[in-house]
């Protein structure tokens, strides 16, 4: 067919000429603009997708932009995005609060009801598909200097064996020394004291409970606070209990307030596509890391509490009973730590964190027992001192028990970034981190989504502490396991740092959200702007040629336990090299501990391919999976979805 150039060309080539009789006057604008031509042309040639990809502005209407801080990938194809106050202290102090679905079938939206603050909470996934959020935001920070009333922590004491206390929000304590009077910012249980009788001497021993809360003072002004030890009345109450109850403050004072979390838990049901309270954890959580164990189970560690310290508790919640339970011990990690499910049981923390926490604790790598408390430290780490802000992944195929951390930077505000990518065998008989491949720059915040090929592509971050001084970096690249390599491919269309992420979708298609300057300009003189822009990236292997076919002629999404086998129907079938099974993610924060690839034995049959399991739950915990097949060519299928059952999961 002999070539017509179209009215759009014609008009290009007449425009063109006329931009080059003024080339003289207007040289740089000109060649700005015909690169950024040139490479709108090269970006959109096949070959150039194939080996590339390419990536596309979702179409978000305005009633459904949000400040997308968290999101998970649900069993029904649908992702749920949360902002909860979207780090917003307006929206905050107004109670607005936003959760929005999407379905990247036919990229419909809708806004979902959020009962609290979700903003900075934790979320994983729970046999049954529900989404478990816990945790969220009971109070944004204050800095020194913005303090209006001064505050602090608070013991309350019960020397009353008999009986618990209970005192109301807004209960009043009066300095014995001071006369300084300071208000409780919650209630507060103060359980029954200890009563103990020797078997001997029959002598009866009181040890007085206690408990903690958050306290202000009654007024504003430097006068009213404190700078010593100090015990307080409770005011209201009378005798015996006056006498028993009581209240111990140290400085109480106009020190920066960090941020507080809220006890709160939700299970999402993408069915009904709306939050259900469950019973709240024992501990306020602000920046926790939800684990799902391999009974189904879920771990919860870490969060700054509701006075603002981080937590030590370790919390277990049960599915079944949707309670939480307290373990009889303490451990310590910074703020969303990087915990793993790891082969065995055990949990393997990467190190990774993103944000609150001394230099001196909780940083160290290693294998924790959450069974026993045991901890093994994991050595070898390069940059150890550019861990927060990292990003951590299972590596594919899960059966490798190989890690990998991306990135990082130092803590706080710190100029310390690396490009350096760490992984460790957890299968070796002393484990020890060795450096892959160097990352595309030094960064903080990198999203890195296995896919189901076996690379990792791994997008954005910034070269500063929240992109500070316009330090926002435009690429990505894919890491080829096999051949433990990076490449570069096609570069990402807006900077993302704090507070973004990315997701697989059942499609094969990758969607990434957020971020959270804190200044627009080089000079730090322009406030940022939250970026509510979503993209989607096409991997390569999307413009590589047919795709496989894998077809569920089920009516219902197939139950398939450990060890089990699923079959689906595939004209493709001859064509399959592998199988994966690909756990659905939950990201924020730098934190995704949900996704795993699992490698599949596979059979073909009459007209498809049968599916078999791996036996062990700690390399598949319950809950819903993609299956997908790849041909000889690296070319995935569509994912359809099987579920693994967990105890008591009728399925």
């Amino acid at each position: 067919m002999k070539y017509r150039p179209s009215r759009r060309t014609k008009r290009i080539a007449i425009s063109t000429a006329a931009l080059l009789a003024v080339a003289g006057m207007n040289a740089p604008w000109l060649i700005r603009y015909g690169s950024e031509q040139y490479h709108e042309y090269k970006i959109n040639q096949p070959a150039y997708k194939a080996d590339n990809g390419k990536w596309h502005v979702l179409d978000v209407p305005d009633e459904y932009r949000i400040n997308t801080i968290h999101a998970a990938l649900l069993y029904t194809g649908k992702v749920l995005l949360i902002a909860g106050s979207g780090n917003d202290a307006e929206q905050f102090d107004a109670k607005t609060f936003r959760s929005v679905l999407w379905d990247p079938k036919d990229d419909s939206f809708t806004n979902v009801p959020t009962p609290a603050d979700m903003f900075c909470a934790g979320h994983t996934q729970l046999p049954d598909g529900n989404l478990l959020v816990a945790g969220g935001t009971k109070r944004y920070e204050t800095l020194e200097g913005d303090v209006e009333k001064a505050g602090g922590l608070m013991i309350v004491s019960n020397e009353n064996p008999d009986e618990p206390m209970t005192l109301p929000k807004g209960t009043k304590f009066r300095g014995k020394d001071s006369g300084k009077v300071f208000l409780s910012q919650d209630s507060l249980l103060v359980p029954r004291a200890e009563k103990t009788e020797d078997p001997e001497t029959g002598e009866v021993t009181v040890t007085a409970s206690q408990a903690r809360i958050y306290v202000e003072a009654e007024r504003k002004g430097e006068k009213y606070s404190t700078g010593a030890t100090e015990q307080y009345v409770v005011m209201g109450l009378e005798g015996e209990d006056q006498r028993n109850v009581y209240g111990m403050a140290n400085k109480l004072s106009f020190d920066k307030k960090d941020f507080q979390g809220i006890r709160d838990s939700y299970e999402f049901d993408p069915i009904a596509e709306e939050y259900v309270k469950v019973d709240p954890m024992e501990d306020a959580r602000w920046y926790p890391t939800l684990t799902t164990l391999e009974d189904g189970r879920v771990i919860s560690v870490s969060g700054l509490d509701d006075i603002g310290e981080v937590s030590k508790k370790v919390e277990v919640y049960d599915p079944e009973t949707k309670e939480w339970e307290t373990l009889p011990y303490e451990r310590y990690f910074p703020t969303y730590p990087g915990l793993f499910l790891a082969q065995g049981g055990e949990l393997f923390y990467t190190g990774t964190s993103s944000g609150y926490g001394p230099a001196d604790e909780g940083r160290t790598p290693g294998l924790w027992d959450w069974r026993t408390d045991e901890f093994e430290p994991v050595p070898g780490l390069s940059d150890p001192d550019a861990l927060e802000t990292a990003m951590g992944v299972l590596l594919p195929p899960a059966q490798d028990q190989r890690y990998m951390v991306l990135g990082g930077g130092g803590i706080g505000e710190s100029d310390t970034v690396t490009d350096k990518t760490r992984i460790v065998d957890l299968k070796q008989d002393l484990p020890r981190f060795e450096d892959g491949p160097d990352l595309y720059e030094p960064v903080r915040y990198p999203s890195s989504v296995i896919l189901p090929d076996d690379t990792v592509l791994t997008t954005n971050g910034s070269g500063g502490y929240r992109g500070l001084s316009d330090s926002n970096v435009l690429k990505a690249e894919l890491y080829d396991v096999e051949t433990n390599s990076s490449r570069p491919v096609a570069e990402p269309l807006v900077g993302r740092n704090y507070h973004s992420g990315a997701l697989l979708l059942p499609d094969g298609r990758v969607m990434t959200f957020g971020s959270d300057s804190l200044f627009a300009d080089e000079a730090n003189t322009k406030p940022g702007e939250f970026e509510q822009q979503i993209d989607v990236y096409e991997p390569p292997y999307l413009f590589q040629g047919d795709r496989p076919e894998l077809v569920d002629d089920a009516e219902e999404t197939q139950v398939v336990e450990l060890g089990g086998s699923a079959e689906f129907r595939s004209k493709d079938a001859g064509a399959v090299a592998e199988a994966r099974l690909i756990r659905p993610s939950s990201f924020t924060h730098v934190t995704n501990v949900e996704q795993r690839s699992v490698e599949l034995e596979f059979t073909t049959t009459a007209d498809g391919v049968s599916v078999t399991l791996p036996e062990d739950p700690t390399l598949v915990p319950p809950g819903y999976y993609m299956v997908n097949v790849i041909d000889a060519e690296g070319v995935p299928s569509e994912s359809v979805w099987v579920h693994v059952p967990g105890p008591g999961d009728a399925g």
